[in-house]
């Protein structure tokens, strides 16, 4: 069964959702993140099948969030470097990390904790407004069309509504 694209959909949780496409393609930056750069290392700490895992590297290749680098010359042995683009979704699995934290942790705590190193402390990640520098809870605030939304869709009655809601 062909799933469906979210691509070109005028959202950008819908397309962050669709280059994701599955549970092992953010498991696999987190293992980026933490140093794995090979892929036997990135099979051996996640038990994925090399297929599997094969298609994901690829696919975040393809994207952008991984360069592939040769290490060896023969045979040819690659490692799998975060990209600008790729080190850009730390906040999105830091904020991915807090909510599971939060809500799905047992009564033991969070089993891995963020240490920022600069200041020394333990901490979570915490979304706040760049101009102003305050958290931003739900009830103080909402969506609105950017620039980028398709002007063909912006004048159809549904959307008006979602995007008139203050």
């Amino acid at each position: 069964m062909r799933r469906t694209s979210f691509a070109r959909w005028p959202c950008s949780v819908a397309r962050t959702m669709d280059l994701l496409g599955d549970w092992w393609t953010p498991l696999v930056l987190r293992e980026a993140f933490y140093g794995i750069r090979r892929f036997d290392e990135f099979q051996q700490e996640l038990g994925i099948a090399r297929t599997t895992l094969s298609e994901r590297l690829r696919r975040l290749v393809d994207e952008g969030l991984l360069e592939k680098q040769a290490y060896h010359d023969e045979p040819v042995r690659y490692e799998y470097v975060l990209t600008e683009k790729g080190a850009d979704f730390w906040s999105v699995l830091l904020a991915m990390s807090k909510w599971g934290d939060r809500w799905l942790a047992t009564e033991d705590g969070p089993p891995v904790v963020l240490h920022h190193t600069r200041c020394g402390h333990d901490t979570q990640v915490n979304v706040v407004c760049e101009h102003c520098g305050e958290p931003i809870p739900i009830e103080e605030s909402r969506m609105r069309m950017g620039p980028g939304y398709p002007p063909r869709l912006a004048e159809r009655p549904e959307i008006a509504r979602r995007f008139s809601k203050e």
